[in-house]
């Protein structure tokens, strides 16, 4: 199994963006992230660590101006914690391992699929495509990755 965990070589090729985000607890505006509209197969990875995080298999469209995921690919790799900034109480989601700030969960999600919206910040993630998956070293997931249409 790989070690996934935060380095100063990674943090010092995070781009601005990047480092606000996961770094800073930033927020990117709504409806400009890189992996808003992708419905390519694969999986999504911390930026930082490379831990899987999320499965296309469990991204939807929520309208929310982010990617929203149903659930993490890996639990063990996604941390929620008690976040009360900005006068309300939501639950913040940041990678267990890389200790980046990802986005919230909230349980506004799709009922059929557990009821949770995993609302993720483009710019924490790195998306890995279902070809790749294998040779980057993630080929333990292919089997929750939908196939190919």
């Amino acid at each position: 199994m790989s070690q996934y965990r935060k380095t100063d070589d990674a943090i010092a090729r995070l781009t601005p963006e990047q480092f606000r985000v996961t770094q800073q607890n930033g927020t990117e505006y709504p409806g400009t992230g890189e992996y808003l509209h992708n419905k390519q197969p694969g999986i999504y990875v911390d930026i930082v660590s490379g831990e899987p995080l999320f499965a296309s298999s469990d991204k939807y469209e929520s309208g929310c101006g982010w990617p929203s995921f149903v659930k993490p690919l890996e639990p063990a790799n996604v941390a929620e914690l008690r976040d009360t900034t900005h006068g309300m109480v939501r639950t913040e989601v940041r990678s267990a391992n890389g200790d980046s700030h990802l986005g919230h969960v909230f349980e506004d999600g799709p009922r059929d699929r557990g009821g949770l919206r995993y609302c993720i910040n483009s710019a924490s993630l790195r998306f890995v495509h279902r070809d790749d998956m294998a040779t980057q070293g993630y080929g333990d997931y292919l089997d929750q990755v939908e196939d190919v249409k």
